[in-house]
């Protein structure tokens, strides 16, 4: 079975290969998925298509057919349902809010909050930070089969105790919403186009970051 996306990402390679009885349908082989490397997300999150055709869970998986596990796509993906790179306070509520979903039994946010400092300065190239929020929202939400996701940061000026980014996640189970919401919140720090800069009574005092991973 060929695997694209976040599902090539998590099994490591772009395909996995599962035994079936003859006469098996596309059912049996998502149930069969759980045996496999991207585990749970199969029959959670993902459809399959028969000879390059989008299949129903009746169709009958023959010997010859090239099978394929689709993720969501990015055109069509739905879960990321809020993101915003803004200069102006950010509100819990309303990131929780945006991810709640029918099928979800378990919503995780983190707020990532101004400590020791009088305030942050946040410098943000936003127009770029805003597409990356978004893309880590995709994929994270495709790897984790999460329901929603929303990521909100803040630029300018951030006083202490408020808070500069809040992600929230909801997923059917809490394993994956904390798995997922663990996931967004250590890739924007790690990624996002953002830079912040301590204030103090002594003074200000940029804080280092890291380099982003060139592309493969």
């Amino acid at each position: 079975m060929r695997l694209f996306a976040g599902l090539r990402e998590r099994a490591g390679a772009d395909h996995v290969e599962v035994e079936l009885p003859a006469g098996a349908s596309v059912a049996d082989l998502l149930a069969a998925m759980g045996t496999t490397p991207v585990g749970e997300l199969a029959p959670r999150s993902c459809i399959v298509a028969l000879n390059r055709e989008y299949a129903g869970a009746d169709a009958v998986v023959g010997e010859s057919d090239e099978v394929a596990l689709v993720p969501p796509v990015s055109g069509g993906d739905h879960s990321v349902r809020l993101v915003e790179v803004v200069d102006a306070p950010l509100d819990l509520a309303t990131v929780s809010a945006a991810v709640r979903d029918a099928r979800a039994g378990a919503v995780v946010t983190f707020e990532g909050v101004t400590r020791d400092v009088e305030a942050l300065d946040y410098e943000a190239y936003a127009e770029m930070a805003t597409e990356k929020l978004r893309a880590i929202g995709e994929q994270e939400a495709a790897r984790h089969g999460l329901c929603a996701v929303a990521l909100v940061h803040r630029f300018g000026r951030v006083p202490r105790s408020e808070p500069s980014v809040i992600v929230a996640a909801s997923a059917p189970h809490r394993g994956e919403a904390f798995a997922g919401a663990r996931a967004l919140i250590d890739r924007v720090k790690a990624e996002a186009p953002i830079w912040k800069v301590e204030l103090t009574a002594g003074g200000a005092r940029r804080v280092e970051g890291t380099l982003p991973a060139w592309p493969a």
